[in-house]
């Protein structure tokens, strides 16, 4: 009988020990490593294109830093002038020149438009009022496209953000993270 309990205890620790081993070697080692983060997107152009309605003319006003954040200082940060009491129709081109040649950024922005959201701040709010005119498949702002109305003649500051916001876009500038954040002189005149 002594010989019988031996056998079983011997039997459940052989199971234990298998049942660990099975455990310990069916582990996926990336276990531990994160999900790859959705990277923000480097983008070194921004182009502003304003179309007074009404008419075919086109101002285009640019930021450009090559290099990308930090490094050199941006090449080119233009000036906005714009009329007063005036609609523009707005796009946005993105470029990433840091490659050759360079990638048009727009065309992704607009691939992944359920995670991306183009945020315009005049500051004074008075200054202007932007409204988006093009939507993503949830019936969300993109903001590649869009009007600008100007108001009275006055100077100040145009931020535009493009925010990033994979898996959390819900058509506010709250959640996620800048791809771009520039902050343009606008002065309406």
């Amino acid at each position: 009988m002594e010989s019988k309990v031996k056998a079983t205890r011997q039997l459940s620790w052989v199971l234990m020990l298998g049942t660990l081993m099975a455990l310990f070697t069916g582990c996926n080692d990336n276990a531990d490593d994160p999900e790859p983060a959705d990277e923000n997107e480097l983008i070194t152009t921004v182009n502003l294109k304003f179309t007074e309605q009404g008419t075919t003319t086109t101002q285009t006003f640019s930021y450009r830093d090559a290099d990308g954040e930090g490094g050199q200082a941006p090449t080119k940060f233009d000036r906005i002038t714009l009329k007063p009491n005036t609609t523009y129709n707005l796009s946005v081109e993105l470029l990433d020149e840091s490659k050759n040649p360079a990638v048009d950024m727009t065309e992704e922005v607009e691939e992944e438009s359920d995670e991306h959201l183009f945020v315009f701040t005049p500051n004074p709010a008075t200054l202007a009022t932007y409204t988006y005119g093009d939507k993503d498949a949830n019936n969300l702002p993109i903001g590649l496209e869009g009007t600008l109305k100007t108001n009275a003649a006055a100077t100040g500051k145009l931020r535009v953000q493009l925010r990033h916001q994979p898996g959390t876009k819900d058509g506010t500038a709250t959640p996620g993270s800048n791809d771009v954040d520039l902050n343009f002189d606008l002065t309406v005149q």
